[in-house]
């Protein structure tokens, strides 16, 4: 199938990102992802790897619209962790005998 990615076009098959990734330990994946076999691969890095372009040149919309397309299921970033309230400064001994 003919997808353009970062205003190249390329000609890709399903089985031939798989099996370029095949081998490829998954980097943490903190954006959209893509399930490729058993594993869950950061859009960007499978199109660093099938395009050979850096990741600045293409954007990750652009990615999942062309995995989509060769019937990758692609998922949505993971929800950010709650920031863990500011604790109150503890209070300092012998504070007020500095008080003039």
């Amino acid at each position: 199938m003919r997808c353009v990615i970062a205003r190249f076009p390329f000609d890709l098959t399903k089985s031939e990102v798989e099996q370029s990734m095949n081998g490829i330990s998954p980097e943490p994946v903190t954006g959209i992802s893509v399930s490729i076999g058993r594993r869950v691969y950061p859009v960007m890095q499978v199109g660093e790897v099938i395009t050979k372009q850096d990741r600045r040149d293409f954007t990750s919309g652009e990615m999942r619209r062309a995995l989509t397309r060769l019937g990758f299921t692609c998922h949505d970033a993971p929800p950010a962790a709650p920031a863990a309230p500011a604790a109150a400064p503890a209070p300092r001994a012998n504070e007020d005998a500095w008080r003039w």
